[in-house]
């Protein structure tokens, strides 16, 4: 790229849009700042629509960019902060769907045509979670103890090189018994996540499975069994604590519930 095409970038706007409402009150986020500083956060209408948008540098906002911007821990949280602030103040003044980080478009009438165009996925998605709510369900058993066999291998008698009489016996016998220990725990904590997520999914309207972190990312001595987020209607949101209560003491497990939160995880791919 040449100076004077870098300098003609620097100086180009682009359009980033938060999320699709039906009718959003402009002043429930009137006062964020959004990602762009000294910028208005403000609504595009397409067709029967509403778009929260925002104008912004698209310098900032280049491949480039935004790939630095992604390996800067600091930065990302501060967008990610940002874009869920408004999709959030949007979605307590009407239905809303959320749309990815970084949603661009080169100009308004960009935008509105290429938003008019998706108006049946957008309106299908608004349908599907128009007064409802995500919760994140997160299910933990203790760690067990690490079972190991006594010996690496077979014991010998004493200034003899042979193993001692029925040590070799007695060590595939430790070893098939960690093994069958390992399995057991296994098949009971598959069984414990379907029992939750089971309990949860009759509560739902829908639910989805997310991948499982590991001790270490929790950062905790407990390993999760569960990770998974439901969609459920706020009429039935009061229902969850007890159910959750109830859940733990048949199980013994520890459930960890969060929300509500905006259904990012329903709204299909738009």
């Amino acid at each position: 790229m040449t100076d004077r095409e870098t300098e003609q970038v620097s100086a180009e706007s682009a359009l980033y849009v938060f999320a699709v409402c039906r009718l959003p009150d402009p002043t429930a986020f009137a006062g964020l700042p959004g990602v762009a500083v000294g910028e208005a956060l403000r609504r595009l209408r397409f067709g029967e629509l509403t778009a929260i948008v925002q104008t912004v540098r698209a310098a900032d906002f280049t491949d480039e960019a935004w790939q630095a911007r992604m390996a800067d821990r600091g930065e990302l949280e501060r967008y990610a902060r940002a874009h869920h602030d408004v999709v959030s103040a949007a979605a307590v003044s009407c239905p809303t769907v959320p749309l990815p980080m970084a949603t661009l478009y080169h100009g308004e009438e960009r935008a509105q045509q290429a938003l008019l165009a998706e108006t049946e996925r957008f309106l299908a998605a608004l349908r599907r979670t128009a007064d409802h709510s995500e919760w994140g369900v997160k299910v933990y058993t203790a760690a067990p103890a690490v079972s190991v066999p006594a010996r690496t291998r077979p014991a010998t008698s004493p200034g003899s090189s042979r193993p001692t009489p029925g040590a070799g016996l007695a060590y595939l016998e430790r070893k098939r018994g960690a093994q069958a220990q390992r399995e057991r725990r296994h098949e009971d904590s598959l069984r414990l996540a379907e029992t939750v997520d089971a309990a949860f999914q009759g509560l739902a309207a829908a639910g989805r499975r997310l991948r499982l972190h590991v001790p270490e990312t929790t950062g905790t001595s407990h390993v999760q069994v569960l990770n998974a987020t439901y969609l459920v209607a706020e009429h039935r949101a009061a229902e969850l604590g007890p159910l959750t209560r109830a859940l733990q003491e048949s199980t013994g497990a520890r459930i960890d519930v969060s929300g509500p939160w905006v259904p990012y995880s329903f709204v299909g791919e738009v």
